[in-house]
């Protein structure tokens, strides 16, 4: 079977390969990336395809009969039509659970840009403030301790399970809101609560859920009103969950006190985009996944699921 990469620079850049592809099918052809108008003809007869960013959208499906098989270089798929694929009988394969750590040490790393205010201090070291000082250390009275705060975190898959280890492990109590309840999760510093309640209780809300039609725009204006003035927000899953002009305002005015964004709704971001311009508001291009380890572990996942599909067991379907 023929095997068609479409994008694949971003996941394996000039560190990686997809040599470990070869061996499942009978010829493949590797793009670092594709403009849209190119994709139907670079799939051509292809049966396999694998993705990061390129989108299948019907029109394009429509027009790539053979397509038996999608590959994801992703857990999210919103950018495959899987209503069309499920119909048609197109195994749609993501990868789950890769960017575990990854994305769980940048929200902390978010975490302690506003709270310890690292890379302020060095600048000011740098600019000479420390050399100058009458006392031993200077320091912002923002500093602040995580111990006895509360993050609440929208979602509770691997990502945001580990994001709460780790504020356990900073003695943070947790609050969490998802369409499931674990109740051996349940204990004195965590506990499920309905998203108003999260809102309103939380010194941090850090987002992990996917993008569905209901989480788009979830984090609105109704939604910053119930927030506290001295909240920071963080958002490493999808951009559009949150309304950037909401957003943006609300930091621009102190209605929120920070936010820390590694997605936004259009990647990569517009020089208009709100966010930009927007006070307090840390921003970096879509990194979590970045990680050499983090790179490598997905592609390995995403061999697995080819072979798996070659051999006629499809492992990690979504479009069943």
């Amino acid at each position: 079977m023929k095997l068609v990469v479409l994008d694949s620079y971003a996941a394996v850049s000039n560190d990686l390969s997809l040599d470990c592809l070869n061996k499942y099918c009978d010829e493949m052809t590797v793009y670092d990336r594709t403009l849209p108008q190119d994709t139907v003809v670079r799939i051509g007869n292809a049966e396999m395809v694998i993705v990061n960013k390129t989108l299948l959208h019907k029109e394009v499906l429509e027009q790539c009969p053979n397509l038996k098989y999608i590959g994801l270089f992703a857990t999210g798929y919103n950018i495959i039509d899987i209503d069309y694929c499920k119909e048609h009988g197109i195994v749609v394969a993501n990868a789950p659970a890769y960017s575990t750590s990854g994305v769980a040490q940048l929200t902390f790393a978010f975490l302690m840009h506003f709270y310890n205010k690292v890379d302020q201090h060095n600048n000011e070291v740098h600019n000479g403030m420390w050399t100058n000082c009458q006392d031993f250390c200077f320091y912002d009275k923002g500093i602040s301790e995580l111990m006895g705060k509360t993050i609440g975190l929208i979602g509770f898959g691997s990502i945001a399970k580990q994001v709460a280890r780790i504020a356990q492990a900073f003695d943070m109590r947790v609050l969490v809101s998802s369409r499931t309840r674990y109740p051996e999760y349940e204990s004195n510093t965590l506990r499920f609560v309905d998203m108003n309640t999260l809102l309103k209780n939380s010194d941090i809300i850090s987002i992990h859920c996917p993008l569905f039609p209901e989480t788009r725009n979830l984090i609105n204006q109704e939604a910053i009103d119930k927030m506290k003035p001295n909240a920071i927000l963080i958002n490493t899953a999808r951009g559009p969950i949150i309304d950037e002009k909401v957003v943006a305002k609300a930091l621009n005015e102190g209605r929120i006190a920070g936010a820390g964004v590694d997605v936004v709704s259009a990647e990569p971001i517009k020089a208009d985009n709100p966010l930009l311009s927007a006070k307090n508001c840390v921003i970096t291009p879509h990194i979590a996944w970045a990680g050499k380890e983090t790179r490598a572990r997905l592609i390995q996942i995403v061999a697995e699921n080819l072979k798996n599909f070659v051999l006629g067991n499809p492992s990690n379907n979504v479009a069943k």
